[in-house]
This record gives structure tokens, sequence and C-alpha cells, in this order.
């Protein structure tokens, strides 16, 4: 009874100042990526599916540092990545990607690896500039309309205005914060990688609406025990999309790019769901209902 007491007093006390730490991370996210642009021109850096260009892929055993440093002193935006063998650790194949002409990439690989490029050796992949900044706007399109969507859902479900913007603030967090890891680690996103923030959206809402409905909703227990219930409820559902997808990322490297990209985007984003639900949202939903009396 004493440490059920204590532990309530302690988040009584405390459950403002919990704001501050991912209300300051935010920040410093916003103006990372408002760095980003003024540098890039864009919040992003685009792969050749988005921005146009050339993947080739390799077949064989093949120096990819090496082969990249080589591509480098002629083409300044290229990447090469290793594909493995997931049983053995082998390298099988490499991709090459670039915004190059592939009859110009294509005859500088030949040229450093002295051999000719086949069907049976390789597959190569254009796309043009024209049409991958078509597929480019209309993702980033799908994206405002879902959240639009999704804020407009929120509002109709729960009909208080600041329970609402918490949950949608939450989302919005969680995509900003997830786009500034992307540039950190220096991902190029793919369109795979676009679709994966559309994914993103779905699993940021879900866990701040149990939140939400428990405590303004329910009536069992203290609005302290149903923030707590909840808590326990929405870290089972996030820990358990993180065993699906974090491993897959580690363990599968034969698994395509675009693929692992999806992974990787959904594991940064389930962490950054972590800290704004049970942080951000909690400690706003636990302010409004001390603010309104609910009990």
């Amino acid at each position: 009874m004493t440490e059920n007491i204590e532990h309530k007093n302690w988040y009584d006390k405390y459950y403002k100042l919990m704001l501050f730490p991912p209300v300051i991370l935010f920040l410093i996210c916003i103006i990372f990526l408002g760095l980003f642009y003024k540098a890039h021109g864009d919040f992003f850096s685009k792969d050749s599916s988005l921005a146009g260009g050339t993947t080739i892929t390799i077949n064989g055993d093949i120096d990819y540092v090496a082969l990249e440093n080589e591509l480098k002193q002629k083409f300044e935006d290229v990447r090469v990545r290793e594909i493995k063998d997931l049983t053995t650790g082998k390298s099988i194949a490499v991709i090459v990607d670039s915004s190059a002409q592939p009859d110009e990439l294509g005859s500088e690989i030949e040229t450093i690896l002295d051999y000719k490029l086949t069907e049976e050796n390789s597959s190569i992949e254009f796309t043009g500039p024209t049409l991958s900044q078509n597929f480019y706007r209309q993702f980033l399109l799908a994206i405002i309309f879902s959240f639009i969507l999704m804020s407009i859902t929120i509002f109709i479900l729960f009909k208080t205005f600041i329970p609402s913007i918490a949950v949608i603030f939450a989302a919005f967090a969680d995509i900003i914060m997830t786009v500034a890891a992307v540039n950190i680690l220096d991902i190029k996103l793919s369109a795979a990688g676009i679709a994966a923030f559309l994914m993103l959206i779905g699993y940021s809402v879900d866990t701040d609406i149990l939140l939400t409905t428990r405590v303004l909703k329910k009536t069992e227990g203290s609005v302290n025990q149903r923030i707590y219930s909840s808590f326990k409820t929405g870290l089972f559902m996030t820990i358990t999309g993180l065993l699906a997808v974090l491993p897959a990322f580690f363990i599968i490297t034969t698994l395509p790019d675009s693929f692992r990209q999806i992974f990787l985007i959904l594991s940064i984003g389930l962490f950054a769901d972590i800290v704004n639900t049970w942080l951000t949202n909690a400690s706003i939903l636990k302010w409004y209902a001390d603010s309104k009396g609910i009990k």
C-alpha cells in the first residue's frame, strides 16, 4: 500500500518534467532538418528510385569498397552496397547506385572489373528523373493526406482538442525523429522507404489511441492506474513490433535493400513512439485530466 502511494506521489510530482526531454529532442530534430534542407534542398536524401538514376546489381564476390573508391573518382554520388549469403556470410553480389546514365556507369564498372557485364552476371535498372519526381510527389501527397485523414479521425473519436492534438503531435514527432535519424545514418530513401513512413503513421497512433481511450473513456481505477495499464499493454505491442522487424534487418542480409530500409525505418519509428507516447502524450493527458478534475 505504501509502495503504491509512493509511486503515485512520484508520478504526480514529476510527470510535467517528463515532457521536457522529448520536446527538446523534437526541437533539436526540427533544427537539424531545417539545416539539412538548407544544405541539400530537401529534407532527406533520395536514391535513384526517387531522384532518377541507375542501379546495377553485379553477381559474385567483389571488393565493394575498392569498387566504390574507384567509381567515386568519376561519379561523386555513387554508392555501392554488398549483399551476403545468410548462411555462409559470403559476399554474393554488390549493388551500384548512381544518378549517371546506364551506359556510362556500366562502361566504367566494366573497365574497373575488367570483364563485360551481361544478363548472366548482372542486372541494370534505370529510372528517368521525370518519372522519379512524379513518384516522389505522389508519395508525399499520400503521406500528407493520410496524416490529415488520421487527424480528422482522431478529432471525431475523442471530440476534445488537447487530447486529440497530443495524439497528432506524438505521431508527427515520430515521423520527424525518424527522418532525422535516417539523415544522421546517411541513408538514401527509396520509394519503399517513403512507403514505410505511411506504415509508421498507423503504428504510431495505435498506442496513442489505446492510452487516450483508457484515460478518458474508462472509469475503472485512477488516472495513474489507467496510464500504467495502458503502458504495459502498449509497450508489449511496440516490443512485439520491434521483435518482428529489427532482427530481420540485422540477420537477413540477403533481403533486397528496399525491404531492409522498411525494417530499419519502422524500427527507428517504434523506438521514437515509445518516447513520444509514454513521456509526451501520457504527460499531456495526465495534465489535462488533473485540470479537468478527471479521477
